[in-house]
């Protein structure tokens, strides 16, 4: 059972963790300014790749049925989206600037194998703010077929600058592409890095992912407003074309997930036998459901067996290689990680299961948007969402442990040793996010407030109420 003792030994087990990697002593600030700047910015990265979509979804639908509700709510995603853009590059910035300044040790050694990726992603940046203007301007000044095309390119430049940074991020787990002789890179082939074995298949489940959060964020949205009595149309169809996009990648993504894991007992056994919570190795391995490892033994896990060798290992008895078989050094945060993997399944299992439960009802004649209880989880499936992802992204992370580069690199030896000076841009930081996250809500809102007092066209966010002037 998880008792006061157990968690209180856990959290004495995690510090002296932190104790005990925090040299140089530059190591801890570096992680939580990366660990903040990442996680704030990965929720506007899924909006980035997935809303445009949307909105090209919403705005066909609009021109073939000369639908006005469907190409008002097209025009307000755009605009929406132009904010969420502009808070992104924001963060976006400081992240590139972040990798250089808190892991020179990285970038130093292998900036020659990650540049590529890196420069293509910029790229992609820079053309998908141009479709993104030119898609704003073009309301009214283009002939609608043509107008809606510009979406396209907004999506696909959105799909290439994530693919890059995935594609760095695989080769973090899977290094390839380049040789070291006498302690220098050389030999680099950065396409081998762009198009590593590894990469298609981390996009697909962050792609899947950010439509997962990004559709079930925006349907949220208006079930608020549904529950709050406004049953429209404008509100069940703003629902509807964003639930529909989660709901494909709420039941695509425990399949995706899956095939993502074959071959992690190869690539990163410490990181499997984390996620199992594998402290032996044992045959046929169970499924452990919550848990957590102190001193070596597991404690409050709900044991079912042969289930984890099946999902792990695609076997009803191969087993899953334990910690015991990996030098202690190499082993993650196992409690941060197991515990991180098993929210993002959870929430995964949660949301596929609900989307499975409204489609199965609307065959039958039943519409769950009539239930108030449907309506209520239907607007805490995006905060869901974000929550499977981010802890995914630190069950992937935090995994990898304690390398930066598996195999290759030990985090200790890509960061910085500058501690006060990290300390003081990990404050700063935090300072300027929670100000850009007020800021969007404040925009956001008043954006919303003015759409629902009437008004049809916003020349911008911050754009005066000309009727209140009067």
């Amino acid at each position: 059972m998880l008792t006061p003792d157990v968690v209180t030994s856990v959290l004495a087990e995690f510090t002296a963790h932190l104790a005990t990697e925090a040299e140089p002593a530059g190591l801890l600030p570096a992680r939580q300014q990366m660990a903040l700047s990442l996680g704030w910015h990965i929720i506007l990265a899924c909006f980035g790749v997935a809303f445009p979509a949307m909105i090209f979804a919403m705005h066909v639908r609009g021109i073939r049925r000369n639908d006005p509700v469907a190409l008002g709510l097209a025009q307000r995603w755009a605009k929406v989206s132009a904010v969420l853009f502009a808070i992104g590059a924001v963060s976006g910035t400081v992240l590139s600037f972040e990798m250089g300044v808190l892991w020179p040790g990285l970038m130093g050694t292998y900036g020659d194998v990650l540049g590529l990726p890196f420069a293509f992603e910029g790229l992609a940046f820079f053309l998908e703010a141009i479709f993104l203007g030119i898609y704003l301007y073009g309301w009214g000044r283009m002939p609608p077929k043509r107008h809606v095309m510009m979406v396209l390119p907004m999506a696909i430049t959105g799909i290439i600058g994530a693919y890059c940074v995935l594609a760095v991020n695989a080769w973090m787990n899977v290094p390839t592409g380049f040789k070291m002789v006498d302690g220098e890179v050389t030999d680099v082939q950065p396409w081998a890095v762009l198009f590593n074995q590894h990469a298609f298949l981390q996009f697909a489940h962050m792609w899947v992912g950010a439509y997962m959060l990004a559709g079930f964020s925006v349907a949220g949205v208006y079930a608020v407003g549904m529950l709050r009595g406004r049953r429209d149309a404008h509100h069940r169809l703003g629902f509807m074309v964003p639930f529909v996009f989660a709901s494909i990648a709420a039941v695509t993504q425990p399949f995706v997930g899956h095939v993502l894991g074959f071959g992690l007992d190869d690539r990163q056994p410490a990181k499997l036998a984390a996620f199992e919570l594998a402290e032996t190795t044992e045959s046929p391995s169970p499924l452990r459901l919550g848990g957590v490892l102190v001193d070596g033994e597991v404690k409050g896990a709900i044991d079912i067996p042969y289930l984890g060798s099946l999902i792990a290992m695609n076997s009803p008895d191969k087993p899953v290689p334990g910690l015991d078989t990996i030098p202690e050094d190499e082993h993650p945060p196992v409690n941060m990680t197991h515990l991180a993997f098993q929210t993002m399944v959870g929430i995964g299992t949660l949301l596929a299961g609900a989307v499975v439960l409204f489609w199965v009802q609307r065959r039958r004649g039943k519409d769950l948007l009539e239930k108030r209880w449907f309506l209520r989880f239907a607007a805490v499936a995006g905060p869901l969402a974000v929550i499977a992802l981010e802890s995914g992204w630190i069950a992937t992370e935090v995994g990898r442990q304690p390398w930066v580069v598996y195999g290759v690199m030990r985090t200790t030896d890509a960061v910085g040793d500058y501690t006060a000076s990290l300390w003081w841009l990990l404050g700063t930081t935090t300072v300027v996010y929670s100000l850009m996250t007020w800021g969007a809500v404040v925009v956001l809102r008043s954006m919303a407030r003015r759409w629902r007092e009437g008004a049809i066209d916003l020349p911008s966010p911050y754009a005066p109420d000309v009727r209140a002037e009067r």
